[in-house]
């Protein structure tokens, strides 16, 4: 009863603002604790439907900022005249289309990358944190194409025997890697958020900052 009292409160409260769901509020709660997102940033949200999330970083960004997202499901909310939101699958669209949104050119970048995306559950936590971990190792090969050098990613998992092995390869990539799981997450769901700062594009690349 308490669980359901604590999700309650989300839900009308998301409503009561006008947040297209409940989860505005872990966004809102990672941004208290880790200040990812910045006024004027440009921000990219994979997986961004129902469009909580793209809200929560269109009100951070200011009109000097831009969020574009992208989802299989159209995202029918309305974040504001800086937010542009396409359907279509997340790592089939080309990065320069994604970057098109944010008005950035081929060879800008976004300060931020956001994914809340997660699997259709199956009611089995092994198998469905292991596809999880894949939506999100995806969403990590893409930050070469996609993020700034110095750049920060929230990316959303199932924990399972798969998380440390992902935590640490965001930790290779990152100055900094943590996992962080906000107040506004259900008390029986394995979500967990990965947190990372600092991204150093990898040796080789164009993108990675000088030492």
């Amino acid at each position: 009863m308490a669980r359901r009292q604590i999700d309650d409160a989300y839900a009308r409260q998301a409503r009561r603002e006008g947040f297209a769901a409940r989860s505005a509020y872990k966004l809102l709660q990672i941004q208290e604790k880790w200040k990812i997102i910045q006024p004027g940033d440009r921000v990219l949200d994979l997986g961004c439907a129902p469009g909580s999330w793209l809200q929560v970083a269109a009100e951070i960004v200011g009109p000097r900022g831009a969020v574009a997202g992208v989802d299989l499901q159209r995202v029918k909310v309305s974040g504001g005249p800086n937010v542009r939101a396409v359907e279509g699958d997340a790592f089939e669209i080309p990065p320069e289309e994604l970057l098109d949104l944010a008005g950035l050119g081929p060879d800008g970048r976004f300060d931020v990358l956001l994914s809340d995306m997660a699997p259709r559950t199956t009611g089995d936590p092994r198998s469905d944190s292991f596809v999880s971990i894949r939506l999100a190792e995806g969403v990590l090969a893409a930050a070469p194409r996609l993020l700034k050098p110095w750049g920060s990613m929230v990316v959303k998992v199932f924990e399972g025997e798969a998380y440390p092995e992902f935590l640490a390869s965001v930790a290779r990539s990152f100055k900094t890697a943590k996992g962080y799981r906000p107040k506004a997450t259900r008390d029986v769901s394995r979500e967990m958020f990965v947190i990372g700062r600092g991204f150093q594009p990898p040796q080789g690349s164009s993108d990675r900052p000088n030492p």
